[in-house]
């Protein structure tokens, strides 16, 4: 592996953007977990963005994080507008499935946190036998008490895992990260609303082709018709866009 390896970051409306390609993953993340260092993957959709160009904690989570990962098909259009080399971008899900892979690969670990008990239970399993050479050295539920938490951060810090997945029920969500990072070993953390509900199966991974179309939202939409209000951020993106190519042309 080259530990020289770069990967190419651009800047949408000042918030950080990395390419990160299919070819360049698996030695990406291999860097990532060998050099002693404290990683946390944003993967960041389109209210991500917005929120981010805020003078806020998820602002300076996603402006230190060491990888930036689009999910949103506005980011892409977005880059391609401004005249940016255009990043990749992945499905959470898949994005998830193939990192548990790379460490799978190379006997590396991974701990569990977040969710229901009964919905990580059910990942912790079907991901085990998804991924049988990964070491699964923890697992706690969301939700917690106040109290109860810092017996989770110690916990986290004596599994010293390689991998920190978490997922819904953490306070601050990704920003719960950013705030107990400096309690933690070196490693990885990513945190991602749905990845326990969809491995545990009680809900459901967007198709690939209503993902590579850009129309993923569509069914939450059908199913809860008021989401029909995010079109205004999306309005207030283009418009972003459009000020900031004019006043740099």
């Amino acid at each position: 592996m080259d530990d020289k390896l770069t990967i190419t970051r651009i800047k949408l409306l000042d918030i950080p953007i990395d390419i990160l390609t299919p070819e360049d993953f698996e030695e990406r993340i291999e860097s990532l977990t060998k050099d002693g260092g404290k990683h946390q993957i944003v993967l960041l959709d389109l209210m991500g963005l917005l929120k981010a160009r805020g003078h806020n904690e998820f602002g300076k989570c996603v402006r230190q994080a060491s990888l930036v990962v689009p999910v949103s098909n506005l980011i892409i259009k977005g880059a391609h507008f401004m005249k940016k080399p255009e990043p990749r971008r992945y499905m959470p899900f898949e994005f998830i499935i193939r990192l548990l892979g790379v460490l799978e690969k190379h006997g590396q670990s991974v701990y569990f946190i977040g969710s229901r008990i009964s919905e990580i239970q059910k990942a912790a399993k079907n991901l085990r036998d998804s991924f049988p050479g990964l070491q699964l050295v923890g697992r706690c539920a969301g939700y917690y008490r106040k109290d109860e938490e810092r017996d989770i951060i110690l916990a986290v810090k004596k599994a010293s895992p390689t991998l920190l997945l978490a997922g819904r029920g953490l306070p601050g969500k990704d920003r719960w990260i950013l705030t107990h990072e400096k309690d933690f070993n070196p490693g990885l953390y990513l945190y991602s609303g749905d990845c326990f509900d969809i491995f545990a199966g009680k809900k459901r991974k967007p198709s690939c082709s209503s993902w590579e179309k850009g129309i993923e939202w569509m069914p939450d939409l059908l199913r809860h018709p008021w989401l029909i209000y995010r079109i205004f951020p999306i309005l207030y993106y283009d418009i972003l866009l459009l000020f900031n190519k004019i006043r740099k042309e």
